[in-house]
């Protein structure tokens, strides 16, 4: 395919990719489910898992190989913009009034999933094929802990907003830890992928240059205040530029040290000021991230998932387990620390499942794997399995607990922490 073809060919099946995440998600929404959900669900779709299985020449003819790298790069740009935003969306003043509940559900929800899972993928590594070469069963097995220890923060943020639960007491818990079990996550993944790393040379050029991103992101706290003034005096298209250019370097340098371009995006947008001016142009690169780069990265990982992979014996009942411990061990660590801490039931058991959600989150973190050699097509389909089942439960549960609850008298439902949150002292 020449250049000239390749054009035609990307419009062709972004046209294709973003009918479709639109299509399945306005028929999961009388589900409950959130349009994430329906892009997950519509990228796999799009793979050799679906549409290849029942029309490979349309799969290929839709989705070329050489197209691959250019819908690659395009959600590139969409995943780091979303990391980017997920990054400015973190807030530590929220761990004030729950945080002697939150810490410990976040370390909880880190802790025995991460152990679990790490476990559960060494116990099979030499039953199942997980792992390509080269790659040490150490390695992998703390992989796919870290993977299912991952919280989807921005789609539990969204579910809470969306149903006005942001000052109830379990979603200001489940804020705060889902918020510290991310940061907690992306720092353990990026360990993962330095011990990963082909050599001495390959981890020093991790530690030296996470130590340079340290004093960068210093720098850039120290003269803040300073660049915020000079920030304010620009017109919004201007504030605009800086704000991409500063992405794209940040992406560009992690990517360069080996830790990839979603660590830099996301640093970068804890790190950013919080003010009018600068919300304004977060929010102006927010809407054509999500709706149009977004799902690409989407289509590319469902182009990745071949489910078939999993019809050998073993390597499915592989993939039952690592659902089962994904789930019991996230929501079942959750809900059991919340209740030690004092919570009520009602409480406890909303903030596991808000917690159990994997999402996006998890997508790319195996994302990165793949592309790192980590993680085979097979433990990919594996992992997506998991994201999707977890994420897919989210919403039907919580729904359930709601209808559970109605018939609850209105003292009671405060009791369990249904109404607006008091602060702790």
């Amino acid at each position: 395919m020449s250049t000239t073809e390749m054009g035609p060919a990307f419009f062709l099946a972004a046209a294709v990719i973003l009918s479709a995440c639109r299509l399945v998600s306005r028929l999961l929404r009388p589900l409950g489910q959130p349009p994430v959900v329906g892009e997950m669900v519509a990228g796999v779709a799009l793979g050799p898992s679906v549409l290849g299985l029942l029309s490979p020449g349309l799969e290929k003819a839709v989705f070329p190989d050489e197209i691959r790298p250019v819908l690659y790069v395009a959600g590139q740009v969409g995943l780091v913009v979303f990391m980017f935003l997920s990054g400015y969306e973190f807030r530590t003043d929220g761990l004030r009034s729950v945080g002697r509940t939150a810490v410990p559900v976040s370390a909880a929800g880190i802790a025995v999933p991460l152990l679990l899972g790490a476990g559960l993928a060494w116990a099979a590594h030499d039953t199942v094929d997980l792992y390509p070469d080269g790659i040490s069963p150490t390695v992998g097995a703390l992989f796919v802990g870290v993977t299912v220890a991952i919280t989807a923060f921005p789609m539990m943020a969204r579910i809470i907003t969306e149903r006005g639960l942001t000052n109830t007491r379990f979603g200001s818990v489940s804020l705060a830890a889902g918020a510290l079990d991310d940061a907690v996550a992306w720092v353990l993944l990026a360990g993962v992928l330095s011990m990963a790393g082909s050599g001495a040379d390959t981890f020093l050029r991790a530690v030296i240059g996470t130590a340079g991103l340290a004093v960068l992101l210093g720098v850039f706290l120290r003269v803040r205040p300073r660049a915020l003034e000079r920030a304010r005096r620009l017109t919004e298209d201007h504030m605009l530029l800086v704000t991409v250019l500063l992405l794209f370097l940040a992406a560009w340098y992690t990517d360069r040290i080996g830790l990839y371009a979603v660590f830099g995006a996301f640093s970068l947008g804890v790190a950013f000021p919080r003010d009018p001016v600068v919300t304004r142009a977060v929010e102006a690169v927010a809407p054509v991230s999500r709706i149009v780069f977004l799902p690409l990265f989407f289509a590319y990982s469902g182009l990745n998932t071949d489910f078939t992979l999993l019809s050998d014996g073993r390597l499915l009942l592989f993939t039952v387990a690592c659902v089962a411990v994904a789930i019991i061990s996230k929501f079942g660590a959750c809900w059991a620390a919340a209740r030690l801490l004092g919570e009520p039931q009602a409480v406890a058991v909303r903030v596991g499942t808000l917690m159990n959600a994997r999402g996006l989150m998890q997508l790319i973190a195996i994302n990165v794997g793949l592309s790192a050699g980590i993680a085979s097509p097979a433990l990919f389909g594996v992992l997506v399995i998991v994201a999707l089942v977890t994420t897919v439960m989210t919403a039907p549960l919580l729904a359930l607990l709601d209808h559970r609850d109605r018939s609850r008298r209105p003292h009671e439902a405060a009791l369990a922490g249904m109404t607006p949150t008091a602060r702790e002292p």
